[in-house]
């Protein structure tokens, strides 16, 4: 597998580009805008999209999937049905931000803990990890030990709770019950900021580091 990490928006959210060196068929995980970008990217790649995979609802992570999607004509796989509140609020979440209007959209599969996707010949186990939002979803390639997990998990940092469901037991619960347990040796790309690995961050982590949970 191969993945190219695209800041996107003004949030410089990792939008990530992943895809079959065998197929050369491939996914943007989390589009939230600056779709000519994205698509010159793919192309300098050589890279054909088959489909988007989203993560959670919110603006950065999702507000650009549906025009990308109709671009492309791809669906759009994920996040879980919880976060589709989010989604629906898309047009109103990217009016209050001052972004591109983003269009909310249903996607093709809603995703559930244990389900996996397909990107050409590689494929990701989805793990839900509510928290951050209650229908965020988890990426992990074991044959690569990496994972995409959002905004559950930043270098130093965990996502943040106070939005409309959010839950910060949820959200601890997630990364010590359902990411710890594949390996410190998986290295993860979180949806801003530098990618880390789970032994570092249990190592170092001031929110859920060993020594504190």
């Amino acid at each position: 597998m191969k993945a190219v990490i695209i800041p996107v928006t003004a949030f410089e959210q990792n939008c990530t580009l992943v895809w079959c060196p065998q197929t050369m068929l491939g996914a943007f995980v989390d589009p939230g805008g600056d779709i000519d970008h994205l698509i010159s990217v793919a192309e300098e790649n050589n890279v054909t999209i088959e489909k988007i995979l989203i993560t959670h609802g919110h603006l950065d992570h999702a507000g650009g999937a549906a025009e990308l999607a109709e671009r492309l004509s791809v669906p759009i796989e994920g996040p879980h049905k919880d976060d589709d509140f989010w989604i629906q609020q898309l047009p109103e979440q990217t009016r209050q931000y001052g972004f591109p209007e983003g269009r909310a959209f249903t996607p093709e599969r809603w995703l559930e803990n244990a389900d996996k996707v397909s990107v050409g010949n590689v494929s990701f186990d989805v793990i839900h990890c509510p928290g951050h939002t209650p229908g965020h979803v988890v990426f992990y390639q074991p044959d690569q030990n990496l994972a995409l997990v959002g905004d559950v998990l930043f270098q130093g940092s965990i996502g943040r709770t106070d939005f409309p469901r959010g839950n910060h037991q949820d959200l601890l619960d997630s990364i010590t019950g359902r990411l710890w347990p594949l390996g410190d040796d998986v290295t993860f790309i979180p949806g801003h900021g530098q990618a880390s690995t789970f032994g570092a961050e249990r190592k170092t982590n001031p929110f859920v580091g060993d020594d504190v949970i």
